[in-house]
């Protein structure tokens, strides 16, 4: 199932812009990667404003997890342009709240910088993605079970109440029988080393056909391209 259905104007760094049909895993870090979430108010109040963004911003949540010093959400947005819309207001809001609430403000930005984002194909590499995000807490050594942890998708659908805001959306994908114990189940060292180059670069994550082809639909090449210099001829 692809649904890259096109692209709209240029920006800097990352996609031309969050296209309607497209998946995205999307992540930020705290600057210098220090704690930002350390009570369960500080995690409350940043779901709270997820759920807020989505009223300004429509945006399907699709999974997420939020951790010590960073989050994870896979999202699909409805609209050209949402991606980049939705998450500056997110961040620049629990910045200024959270400074606000500790009498910080103007002691420097709480994170490392724009957040880092890649399209994902709609098919296994969908679900890795998401097995990825919703065990985060399990394997960063915060719960024993993925489910345990309070503040991510897996919990919610679980243990939270469905109504519970940010409502999650449904998936482009049926969620395979038997979830829960894949999701505890660890993935492979080939997944993880792909994850990672895709958050590293911004690249497709997919299977090949369907990289070289989003890649193109959505100005990614130079994300698929070996870093460094050009080699001289």
């Amino acid at each position: 199932m692809d649904v890259v259905w096109g692209y709209g104007s240029g920006m800097p760094r990352g996609p031309r812009v969050a296209v309607g049909g497209v998946v995205y895993h999307v992540l930020n870090r705290a600057n210098g990667r220090a704690q930002i979430f350390g009570s369960e108010g500080d995690y409350a109040a940043f779901v709270d404003m997820m759920a807020e963004a989505v009223d300004r911003v429509p945006m399907r949540i699709l999974a997420y997890c939020v951790m010590p010093n960073h989050w994870h959400m896979v999202v699909h947005p409805e609209q050209d342009g949402a991606l980049s819309q939705y998450m500056a207001w997110l961040t620049r809001m629990h910045s200024l709240r959270w400074h606000g609430f500790r009498g910080m403000c103007g002691y420097g930005h709480l994170y490392q910088g724009r957040f880092k984002s890649f399209p994902v194909q709609t098919d296994r590499h969908f679900l890795a993605v998401c097995r990825y995000v919703e065990r985060n807490a399990m394997r960063a050594g915060l719960v024993a079970k993925a489910e345990d942890w309070r503040w991510g998708s897996l919990w919610r659908r679980e243990r939270g109440h469905a109504q519970a805001k940010p409502v999650l959306s449904e998936w482009p994908v049926p969620r395979p029988d038997g979830w829960l114990g894949l999701v505890n189940q660890p993935l492979t060292e080939d997944e993880l080393a792909a994850l990672r180059l895709c958050t590293r670069r911004g690249r497709p994550y997919g299977s090949a056909g369907w990289v070289s082809s989003a890649a193109v639909r959505l100005g990614l090449q130079s994300t698929l391209r070996s870093p460094g210099r050009p080699r001289q001829t």
